[in-house]
């Protein structure tokens, strides 16, 4: 039962299977085949016995059907065959339909391929019209960067690149071209920012070279501007406001830096002022900064530029080493810097932040001090006093130009001191030499005036006041020599010279008349003081010129007066005034007078001296002339003529150089006696001697100068007299006696000098009485000399051990 049950289990399997492989696709009879040969043993062979049995079933079924439709099936065959005959017909008909079908097809067909192709291009077209109407506008902006940097236009060339980047090559990205757009962009920026900066670099060489132009303009029309307003102040007698430069746009009214116009004196002249814009072309500098601003390199572009200006700054500020040569080459300095200065404050007011305040504080602190350092160099090489002027004008057109941009320039004004020092040194060295030349030309001697017209003219160029001259009748001599005016006339021109740097210097009056004062004290005290000593040291000089000089500077003495009036009326200031300068005028010719008067003395002595040596004394001669030797006759005769000249000089001068001579030539008589080349000497000599002593002692009784009180000028001689009155007398007791005392009769004699001249008297007696110790007078007066002498001798050596 078992057995009977699984296989009709077994069976029915089958017929399950047999169906799906009936009912199913033959792709998907995998799984169903594979089912047979998991099943159980000989299920395989069941399986194919089954399947013999479906299939002999069918065919069965098949032959049943075939049986059941074969009379139809021949019937249709018959008719099939009878249609046979009409099909190949009918196949002909169509062969040949189809045959004319596709030759009629052929030009539809040709057509058809040929509307599709233009379809296809129009489409193309399309699609090409579509992409260039994106691609257009890229290349348009593209051509315009290429025209704008064609044009140098490099900042809107700039701009443009900044649109093609953000813009439009975006939307077409994906072509080579625009590739390729976009590799270039980068390149044609360092190509715009060499060419700004070559500008840039041409910018700065132009402007190098023409500064000087920039900065002589501006100084020209500060000067203008100044000069302008001086004008107008005196005119209104009215206070200006303080100038400003009509330059670079910095007159009121005018700061966008356009032209001006500037009234010079008359209102119908009009004098068109020039913009720094007119003269320089500030474009490379705008188009660079505007560049490099928007490639975000602004801080190298002003690194670059400030390091740059920085350099020619100092080649601006280096001067020729011939400059202090002419007033140009101070000229085409300073208009340099101004030049610089003047672009550089352009900058500083057009551009933002290209250049600084700070730094153009430093920059200019920077040049201060190197125009100072230069200036006080070259100031010290010149020589010319006019040329020191000029400088000190350009200094203060340079500074006032300079001041009007806002720079300061208080030191500038300050090394004006220092140059007013040198202009002063230069007027003295000028004036030494004039005042040289007046003295080399002087005659001195008394001005002749015949009339009243030449007295006037003296007197207007020099304040001459003498009541005892003015009483005399023309023709007169006035008492002055003819440098006595002419030195007065320059010292006042010294004065307007000196007057003249004052001018334009901010000083108040009192400063500049202090500065007067003292430039006219150095002119009195050293330069006129130095040309009076030369003067009066020079060998050719002689008493009557020296006489002359002693009158001419008491004149100058009085009239210096005068010139503190002078000065007063050139600045208004007092002499009252606190802190006010005096003239030195006084002491200077009183020290040239007191040389003069030396001078006098000296030369008399010398005179003298020259006399001396013409003394043809015999020394032995045993009786005297009878009458004084001719060569002091000669020198008395000289003393007195001389004397006479000094009726002029102050009495004091005439009677201490009377004096001073009178006790020179004593001396030198007494120096003859004691002359260590005088061996002997004999009382015949010594009597000799005294007559010529006496012929002295008469020509200082005589009063050569008036103003001696009675035997004053004696007493010159007195020591002489003294000593020869000793030998002559022989009163050698008396002397002995009363040396030391007050009321001695030879209190002047020396013992030292009496010694020696006894000595040579000893002498000479030894050898000129060969017979004397036979006779007893002469053996008596030969002993009492030596006990006089041994006497002497004790006295001396008695002086020499207290002493």
């Amino acid at each position: 039962m078992a057995e009977s049950s699984g296989s009709l289990e077994t069976v029915t399997e089958h017929e399950r299977i047999l169906q799906e492989i009936e009912n199913t696709d033959t792709a998907c009879l995998g799984p169903t085949l594979r089912s047979v040969y998991n099943d159980q043993p000989n299920a395989h062979q069941r399986f194919m016995e089954k399947l013999d049995t479906r299939i002999r079933n069918h065919d069965r079924e098949i032959e049943k059907m075939c049986n059941f439709h074969h009379q139809g099936f021949v019937e249709a065959i018959n008719e099939l065959l009878k249609v046979r005959a009409d099909a190949g017909k009918l196949k002909v008909q169509v062969t040949d339909t189809n045959r004319r079908l596709q030759d009629a097809g052929k030009e539809v067909i040709a057509k058809t391929e040929e509307s599709v192709r233009c379809r296809i291009q129009t489409r193309n077209i399309a699609t090409v019209i579509d992409k260039l109407q994106l691609c257009l506008p890229v290349l348009e902006m593209y051509s315009k960067l290429k025209e704008q940097i064609s044009g140098k236009r490099y900042y809107s060339a700039l701009k443009t690149m900044e649109q093609l980047e953000n813009i439009y090559l975006p939307k077409v990205s994906q072509y080579r071209f625009c590739q390729i757009m976009g590799e270039n962009l980068p390149k044609l920026r360092e190509e715009i920012k060499e060419i700004s900066m070559s500008g840039l670099k041409d910018f700065l060489e132009s402007i190098r070279k023409h500064s000087d132009k920039i900065g002589e303009t501006a100084m020209r029309q500060a000067q203008q501007q100044k000069t302008f307003q001086v004008a107008l102040h005196k005119k209104n007698n009215v206070n200006l406001k303080k100038s400003k430069i009509i330059f670079n746009g910095h007159i009121s009214g005018d700061k966008n830096g356009v032209k001006s116009k500037y009234v010079a004196g008359n209102e119908d002249t009009e004098e068109e002022v020039l913009n720094v814009q007119d003269l320089v072309d500030f474009s490379p500098v705008y188009r660079c900064l505007h560049i490099y601003s928007i490639l975000g390199d602004k801080e190298v572009f002003e690194n670059y530029y400030r390091k740059q200006r920085r350099k020619q700054a100092r080649l601006v500020l280096q001067p020729q080493s011939n400059m202090h040569e002419t007033v140009e080459g101070y000229r085409k300095y300073f208009s340099q810097i101004a030049g610089f200065f003047v672009v550089e404050d352009h900058i500083l007011h057009v551009t933002q932040g290209l250049v600084t305040g700070i730094y153009t504080a430093e920059l200019w602190n920077m040049a201060q001090s190197k125009i100072i350092a230069v200036l006080r160099t070259h100031s010290s090489y010149c020589t010319d006093p006019d040329l020191v002027l000029e400088l000190k004008n350009l200094i203060v057109v340079f500074a006032d130009t300079l001041q009007g941009f806002g720079f300061p320039v208080t030191r500038l004004f300050d090394l004006l001191f220092e140059v007013r020092d040198r202009y002063n040194e230069t007027l003295l060295k000028k004036w030494a030499g004039i005042f040289r030349n007046i003295f080399e030309a002087d005659n001195y001697s008394p001005i002749p005036v015949a009339n009243e017209v030449e007295y006037r003219n003296v007197i207007s160029k020099f304040p001459f006041q003498d009541t005892e001259t003015d009483k005399k009748p023309f023709p007169k001599k006035l008492p002055i020599s003819q440098s006595v005016p002419q030195i007065y006339s320059q010292v006042k021109e010294f004065i307007y010279a000196s007057l003249k740097f004052s001018e334009s210097l901010h000083r108040s009056s009192t400063e500049i008349d202090d500065m007067l004062r003292k430039s006219s004290n150095l002119l009195l005290t050293r330069t006129l003081s130095g040309s009076l000593q030369n003067v009066i040291k020079k060998p050719h000089i002689g008493l009557t010129e020296l006489v002359q000089i002693i009158i001419n500077t008491t004149h100058l003495e009085q009239a210096c007066k005068y010139l503190e009036e002078f000065i007063t009326n050139i600045t208004n200031i007092s002499p009252e005034t606190v802190h006010t300068t005096r003239l030195y005028g006084l002491s200077t010719f009183k020290d040239a007078r007191h040389s003069a008067e030396e001078e006098i003395y000296t030369k008399l002595n010398q005179k003298i001296d020259e006399f001396i040596p013409l003394a043809d004394y015999d020394w032995t001669m045993s009786e005297p002339d009878g009458r004084a030797s001719g060569y002091l006759m000669d020198l008395i005769n000289f003393l007195r003529s001389t004397f006479q000249v000094f009726t002029n000089l102050p009495g004091k001068v005439a009677q201490t150089a009377c004096m001073s001579t009178c006790k020179h030539l004593s001396t030198s008589l007494t120096q003859m006696l004691l002359d260590s080349d005088l061996k002997q000497i004999s009382m015949g000599a010594i009597q000799q001697f005294n007559l010529d002593v006496i012929q002295c002692e008469l020509f200082a009784s005589s009063d050569p100068v008036p103003g001696f009180q009675e035997d004053t000028l004696q007493l010159a001689f007195i020591d002489l007299r003294q000593l020869l009155d000793l030998f002559m007398v022989w009163d050698w007791s008396a002397y002995l006696a009363d040396y030391g005392q007050p009321t001695s009769k030879y209190l002047r004699v020396n013992p030292s000098t009496a010694l020696i001249l006894l000595e040579k008297m000893k002498d000479s007696s030894k050898k000129n009485n060969i017979f004397s110790q036979f006779r007893k007078n002469d053996r008596d007066k030969q002993k009492l000399m030596e006990t006089v002498v041994k006497q002497l001798r004790s006295l001396v050596n008695g002086m020499s051990q207290h002493s």
